[in-house]
């Protein structure tokens, strides 16, 4: 197939405040202080997108973000990652959406203002736009309203395009799960839940409970495991299990799971067999725990390569 970019990053757009070293937890009425601070690019899908430019993908980015400070800084960050920001949709409406993550250790609790990208539906969405690429990558459904309301016909638009699609729900904030997976789970190519929202996904009480519910409709699923690896789930149920490349020294574990989806979706858009696209994937997780933030360890080709070879492994990019 002959298109502009392998990969449209489509959605979510934001900007990371991540605080560091915090001595203790937030209590109501009560200060407490973060020894370390950074701002970064933020968003699931732009973790990605970032990402699977370094791995060697060409990317652009489909999103809206607002004509203000944050917008020009996610913008600028973009760019230097080699994303293409030719699709980006600035609103003189709503401001740039924004995360604050209180990191600890390996776990965080993150407050995010979704703004701008809260608003962008079907109607900002051109097929001349998607047909200029192979595949679409969507994260974060349930932080993205008019996405979410929208998601069939998005859907049916990129398929129409004639691109493959993979889609991320991550978590509902809601907690409702308003997502019918057996009308649209047949509609999309990589289903990328982790473990616990298939659970929620699903109503089901654990995992292999979760898979026997969505084996009839998806065509492939990875559910990513954390520590203990990932699955690869293929149509009617036959399941794969990988495990995890374990860094020893973790400095956080921020866009883990983005960037295994970089590095499987990196794979699959360049046609290679499925299980070296879910060890790229693991890989691709593994190397993110290295450095601060979801984008730090993948600065460069030579960065991600030294990355890899700690964990006894090669990369291609």
């Amino acid at each position: 197939m002959d298109r502009k970019f392998d990969i449209i990053a489509l959605g979510e757009l934001n900007v990371d405040l991540i605080l560091n070293r915090i001595q203790g937890f937030p209590e109501i009425g009560k200060e407490i202080v973060a020894d370390d601070f950074l701002m970064t690019l933020g968003s699931s899908t732009a973790i990605f997108a970032a990402n699977a430019a370094s791995l060697g993908s060409s990317v652009a980015f489909l999103g809206m973000v607002g004509n203000d400070g944050f917008g020009n800084y996610i913008e600028e960050s973009l760019r230097k990652r080699r994303v293409d920001t030719s699709l980006l949709i600035r609103s003189e409406r709503y401001n740039t959406g924004v995360t604050v993550v209180m990191n600890y250790d390996q776990d965080r609790a993150n407050v995010t203002y979704p703004g701008a990208m809260n608003f962008m539906g079907l109607d900002e969405i051109s097929g001349d736009a998607i047909g200029q690429a192979k595949h679409v990558h969507i994260s974060s459904l349930f932080l993205q309203e008019n996405l979410r309301r929208d998601i069939p016909g998005i859907l049916e638009l990129i398929r129409k395009c004639g691109a493959t699609v993979s889609l991320d729900t991550q978590w509902d904030p809601s907690e409702k799960w308003d997502f019918d997976f057996r009308k649209l789970l047949p509609m999309i190519n990589v289903f990328m839940p982790n473990e616990k929202e298939l659970m929620c996904l699903t109503r089901c009480s654990d995992l292999d409970a979760a898979i026997a519910a969505v084996s009839d409709y998806v065509d492939i699923m990875v559910v990513k495991r954390g520590s203990r690896g990932a699955t690869l789930v293929l149509k009617g149920g036959e399941r794969h299990d990988m495990p995890a490349l374990l860094n020893e020294h973790v400095v956080d574990a921020i866009g883990a799971g983005d960037s295994f989806n970089a590095g499987f979706v990196s794979a699959y858009v360049r046609g290679y067999p499925i299980n070296e696209c879910l060890s790229d994937g693991i890989l691709a997780g593994a190397i993110n725990t290295t450095a601060a933030g979801g984008t730090g360890a993948f600065s460069s080709p030579e960065s991600i390569r030294v990355a890899a070879r700690t964990f006894g492994k090669e990369i291609k990019i």
